[in-house]
């Protein structure tokens, strides 16, 4: 694309896309699950994403949301800004750039912003989400890493503890603090998160992928998606390898 794009989007049951344009999430109100190539943050207003061309993404929410999509060509933007972009995609939106958002939603939702705004606003924008500081190392990250690589392993708070090293209540108390979630509620939605990448980037069994995951079988698999998206595994891979294609 050569042109800068914006939208005002919500968003429920779960899907997958990919697009050879960049694309900024900035979330106006409510919570939405965002999984990019693998990765997968829980957006709100006071955290935006950042989707470089070509990367894989899957969003979904259980409860009312709104979100400012963002779409731009990458190219047109300096370097160094870029470069900033893909080293964090998950970002943290600090009271100025909130006001930012907030300005460009009730632009939107009074109908669509003049190109000559959108235009000056968006180095702006990102120029402000560039300029925040980066947050603390993680406590976690090593030990999240382990648990993704290995989904299918018979994870539970004993062992996921181990892993990094704390004590369980230890581990509740950090997952809260850095993931505003449990250890169970985050590998719940990790194992998910794998299971849905692969529907869509595989030709793998559904059975096969539900134990890879961790699922004692398909059916515990269509379960639980069932339960936490309101799909099925094959819909869902019929679903969005048709949208990707």
């Amino acid at each position: 694309m050569t042109s800068t794009e914006i939208d005002l989007r919500s968003y429920g049951l779960p899907f997958s896309d990919a697009h050879d344009f960049a694309q900024m999430v900035l979330p106006l109100s409510g919570k939405l699950t965002l999984d990019i190539n693998g990765s997968g943050e829980v957006l709100h207003p006071l955290r935006a994403a950042f989707i470089a061309p070509g990367l894989v993404h899957t969003q979904f929410s259980h409860e009312p949301n709104a979100s400012l999509i963002l779409d731009f060509d990458l190219a047109a933007v300096p370097a160094e800004t870029a470069g900033l972009l893909a080293a964090r995609p998950f970002a943290p939106v600090s009271a100025a750039t909130a006001k930012l958002i907030d300005f460009m939603g009730l632009l939107q939702g009074q109908g669509a912003a003049s190109a000559s705004v959108l235009a000056n606003w968006t180095p702006l924008l990102l120029e402000s989400l560039t300029q925040q500081p980066l947050r603390p190392a993680s406590r976690l990250q090593a030990a999240l890493t382990q648990f993704e690589a290995a989904p299918g392993r018979p994870w539970n708070t004993g062992s996921m503890a181990q892993v990094a090293c704390l004590s369980v209540s230890h581990l509740h108390r950090v997952f809260r603090e850095e993931l505003d979630t449990t250890p169970l509620a985050w590998l719940n939605a990790m194992r998910l998160r794998f299971v849905c990448r692969q529907l869509v980037e595989s030709s793998l069994p559904i059975a096969q992928l539900a134990t890879l995951a961790g699922y004692a079988d398909q059916s515990a698999l269509t379960h639980a998606m069932r339960r936490a998206m309101d799909t099925t595994p094959l819909a869902y891979r019929q679903q969005n390898q048709t949208k990707i294609r």
